[in-house]
């Protein structure tokens, strides 16, 4: 994929019959599906069930197996509750007969009410300050070991810069935090807010357990360490657009018995807190 009509595609599932669905993989670098596309084809699985004037707010899911690359992935909806305000659907993906990923997922019809949120950092650096992955393989490539040049020269419809690039030739332990300014590429069409939802939820996926890996840096290796998302959860605040560069900024509070928690929030550039999340990894050290 290349640009943001290519994601776009990914996610639109083909209908099979009521409240069941179909959808294709594209890799992002591994042998695997990637959880984020999962997530997003199984919202937009649900939003196909769902009335008009109801949008998602929040969904809470279970990676159970990995993805075949090379095998639809089909997704069943089961209507779970439509009251007066809110609607809830459960979503399972399965491949060859075997549940691969479960979803439950709120939808809530707009109100108004009281308002609160948390701030963007004023002092982080803006996006003009950064280099991009593709930007960082120009200038670092022959660098670079081999597994982390490649995962990054990969085509993607995302740009992503991340605020602190630790250096791979002198690893060190670093905080227990990631902040990454990421932005579509090619013509941003007009979107709905489901479609909005589906492509944020696609790339909430990325870069999330880089936050509970830093502090283990020093050790930690793509060859020393299996790793998988367990789940996902994220909560949907506020309406916006696609036209800017957005932050992604984690923490992880906590590592320990091969798993590590992270999680944190979705600001626009001007510092429109418009979602949160939260995961679990696995992060297991391979003996040798």
């Amino acid at each position: 994929m290349k640009n943001s009509k290519e994601l776009i595609e990914l996610l639109d599932l083909t209908n099979l019959e009521k409240n069941k669905f179909s959808g294709e993989s594209v890799t992002i670098g591994s042998k695997i599906v990637f959880g984020g596309q999962v997530l997003a084809q199984a919202v937009n699985a649900a939003y196909r069930t769902i009335p008009e004037d109801r949008f998602l707010h929040s969904l809470h899911s279970y990676f159970l197996e990995a993805g075949d690359l090379t095998v639809p992935i089909e997704y069943d909806v089961a209507e779970m509750r439509n009251g007066g305000s809110f609607s809830t659907r459960r979503v399972t993906a399965s491949q060859k007969g075997r549940t691969i990923f479960i979803l439950a997922a709120s939808f809530h019809k707009k109100e108004d009410g009281f308002e609160h949120q948390t701030d963007i950092k004023p002092e982080i650096k803006q996006p003009e300050e950064l280099l991009s992955w593709e930007e960082m393989v120009v200038k670092f490539g022959d660098f670079l070991p081999k597994r982390i040049s490649s995962f990054l020269s990969i085509e993607r419809p995302i740009d992503f810069k991340p605020v602190h690039v630790p250096n791979s030739l002198e690893p060190k332990n670093l905080p227990a935090k990631e902040e990454v300014w990421f932005k579509l590429k090619g013509d941003i069409p007009t979107m709905d807010l489901p479609l909005k939802h589906q492509i944020l939820t696609y790339i909430s996926d990325y870069n999330v357990l880089n936050a509970a890996f830093n502090p283990n840096a020093k050790d930690y290796n793509f060859g020393n360490t299996m790793t998988a998302s367990l789940d996902h959860s994220m909560w949907f605040f506020r309406d916006f657009e696609f036209d800017d560069w957005m932050l992604f900024s984690a923490e992880s509070p906590n590592a320990f018995g091969a798993r590590g928690l992270c999680r944190g929030n979705i600001f626009t550039r001007d510092g429109k807190l418009v979602a949160s999340f939260a995961q679990e990894g696995l992060m297991r050290p391979v003996k040798k």
